[in-house]
């Protein structure tokens, strides 16, 4: 009867589609309440700070960037917003199935596993993050922002970005009991990574100490390598380095947080 019972217990991971679903169901019945800041908000961002204030900067007697500023922030717009989307799907999404609504308690009580359910929110998350890079990168080539077909390949790298992101923070969302710690996350956080990870200026401008800290951060490593692909200048070194040090913190982000889920769901 063991062998038997054995033989029948689903295979870790083996339920993911199922779980996804689930997240793409709730979406489609909230996708009005995201959209605005999903898509909406990027592409006015990139029309206000590219065209209009890059066309301060462009006017300088001596451009420092050696492109258009539109087709500087571009990128660094594209890969803060991957980040800013894995972060929101990952703080108040898993706070609710965690703790008010319980989805994943009762995920849980289903043949699912803790890998499954885990799997399919970053599957989910991963499904955001591309669609709010395809409209911002859709958008951002009809301002001519990226000259280059290798900008093809951010997509990608912006998915990576925002797992590179969504992934700790859902470990840290787990095991919240409230949400008051997201304001101190989004304010000490996400708000300067946004600001000074090479977003709207180099990183090498930066005060000596703040530069090296900026390096340090996922953000910096997603702009730069969706920068160089917009642009054309790929370096291959550079962008394997980016891709480890994302993958990196994808991975890590993902094993704590499935020992947290784990610990509070399993107890």
């Amino acid at each position: 009867m063991a062998l038997q019972l054995s033989a029948h217990r689903p295979r870790p991971g083996a339920g993911v589609a199922r779980a996804y679903s689930f997240w793409l169901l709730n979406y489609r019945r909230n996708f009005l309440g995201s959209a605005i800041s999903s898509f909406l908000a990027p592409a006015l961002f990139l029309a206000s700070m590219g065209l209009g204030l890059g066309s301060l900067v462009d006017s300088g007697a001596d451009p420092a960037l050696g492109v258009p500023y539109v087709a500087f922030v571009a990128p660094g717009v594209l890969a803060a917003t991957a980040m800013q989307t894995g972060v929101m799907c990952s703080t108040f999404p898993v706070m609710t199935a965690m703790k008010w609504q319980r989805q994943y308690h009762a995920m849980i009580a289903t043949p699912l596993t803790v890998l499954d359910v885990l799997l399919a929110h970053l599957a989910y998350t991963a499904t955001r993050v591309l669609l709010a890079a395809g409209v911002f990168l859709a958008v951002a080539s009809a301002l001519g922002a990226v000259p280059s077909p290798w900008a093809l390949l951010a997509l990608p790298a912006a998915v990576l970005t925002g797992l590179a992101h969504a992934a700790p923070v859902a470990a840290f969302s787990a095991g919240q009991e409230t949400d008051s710690g997201f304001i101190l996350l989004f304010r000490l956080v996400v708000t300067p990574m946004f600001l000074f990870s090479g977003t709207f200026f180099p990183a090498q401008d930066l005060p000596a100490g703040l530069e090296q800290l900026a390096y340090a951060t996922p953000l910096w490593h997603g702009v730069d390598l969706s920068r160089d692909l917009a642009l054309g200048a790929p370096d291959a070194g550079s962008a394997v380095l980016h891709v480890a040090y994302l993958a990196l913190w994808a991975a890590v982000g993902a094993v704590l947080t499935r020992r947290t889920m784990a610990r509070r769901l399993l107890r």
